[in-house]
């Protein structure tokens, strides 16, 4: 399939306040204070019902992504927060970065020490190392690409942003990307189209658009699509066709 380019806490349960602000310093991050209404279930809890885990988990990094969205609006930094969090997601796409993060014998320090560096090479903003920082002190590592997904949808619903995500067997031109984003735009009417490649093989040749609410909306201009239509009016069956 497609791959696209684009971490238990025994914690008192508690959901990052829309108020809520950043520390600058690692080493007096308050998780309490930072997000005074969090609502998380505890390790025990998720081990005795793990769906009742799974929702919360979900309901978790949904409010963490809103925080930092929340944080990001207010001083003037969602484009560069947004831009950050793309730099999050594709650094814990690497399985060693995130084993590392959510060891739990891994010590605090040296944990932070690598944000640091991170932050450092990566040009983060201070509130978006921080809210790393965080993340590892709280022991929520495990939700860094759900956090990214619900970040990304925070952004998008916050700019009139539509999200279009375009597959194809080749990596397509910036031009012809450009009147892809033209089309989305006419077809939903928003104020802004973000375009996000993958690479998908299965395709033959041409192209699929997905976009709309989760990408329940598909536009498929694949050689796969047509074959499969050849396929279907001829009443193939089962026979598969190669090129």
């Amino acid at each position: 399939m497609a791959a696209l380019q684009q971490i238990p806490i025994s914690l008192q349960p508690k959901i990052p306040s829309p108020k809520a602000q950043f520390l600058h310093k690692p080493s007096t991050l308050s998780f309490s204070a930072t997000f005074p209404s969090l609502r998380l279930a505890s390790a025990h809890t998720r081990l005795r019902n793990p769906a009742a885990g799974a929702r919360m988990s979900a309901t978790a990094a949904g409010s963490y992504a809103a925080a930092l969205a929340d944080v990001a609006k207010s001083n003037g930094t969602l484009d560069a927060t947004s831009a950050d969090v793309e730099k999050i997601d594709k650094m814990f796409s690497d399985e060693g970065v995130f084993k590392f993060f959510s060891n739990p014998t891994v010590d605090l320090e040296k944990k932070r020490g690598l944000v640091d560096e991170i932050s450092a090479s990566s040009a983060l903003q201070p509130h978006t190392a921080n809210f790393l920082n965080i993340l590892i002190e709280a022991k929520r590592t495990d939700l860094i690409k759900d956090i990214v997904k619900e970040f990304e949808m925070v952004y998008n619903r916050l700019t009139d942003t539509e999200l279009a995500t375009v597959s194809s067997v080749v990596k397509l031109e910036p031009q012809h990307l450009a009147q892809i984003a033209k089309q989305v735009q006419k077809l939903t009417g928003a104020k802004n189209v973000r375009i996000k490649t993958a690479i998908d093989p299965t395709l033959v040749a041409g192209f699929t658009i997905r976009y709309g609410n989760a990408g329940s909306k598909l536009i498929d201009m694949s050689v796969k699509k047509q074959l499969e239509d050849i396929a279907a009016q001829l009443d193939l069956g089962d026979i598969q066709l190669t090129v």
